[in-house]
């Protein structure tokens, strides 16, 4: 058994691990929530950065959505196709860069993503209840710090 190559001597002492396993847990019960509404969880961070970006006056282009949430160019390109299929999106040729493409919510996907929210803060409450408030906000500060000026690029 010594000869083995892991650096912990249990799976659940290893925070990458951990990590893992949380992740998984929590991803299953927002997909199973957001089934019934046709939208993948990554459409669905999709849509709700964008109603988030405009209240906030952001112009919003593909590459801001990729940067800001972390989602990997194809799965925001192949994503938006769909939400504009599903009459969620707008998405056009960006007015300054023609190498872009401005993204905006429709009317429909606003209401979609006032639908969803609750949907997935509820489970979000759900699911982190476990922890203390303080626990909670250290969690928080952990993965901010874990994620700040993090890319794979």
């Amino acid at each position: 058994m010594s000869n083995l190559p892991f650096g912990f001597d249990k799976p659940e002492d290893s925070p990458g691990f951990l990590l893992w396993q949380t992740t998984m847990i929590w991803q299953r019960q927002i997909k199973k929530a957001l089934e019934q509404y046709n939208v993948s969880h990554a459409q669905f961070v999709i849509i709700a950065t964008l109603m988030w970006f405009e209240a906030h006056g952001y112009d919003t282009t593909q590459i801001l959505i990729v940067n800001w949430s972390q989602l990997d160019k194809m799965t925001v390109s192949k994503s938006l196709k769909k939400l504009v299929q599903m009459g969620l999106v707008n998405r056009i040729e960006h007015e300054v860069d023609t190498r872009a493409k401005s993204v905006s919510l429709t009317e429909k996907g606003k209401d979609m993503v006032r639908t969803l929210v609750p949907i997935v803060e509820g489970i979000d409450s759900t699911f982190f209840s476990k922890a203390s408030d303080q626990e909670q906000k250290s969690l928080v500060q952990i993965l901010a710090k874990l994620t700040a000026g993090t890319t794979d690029e």
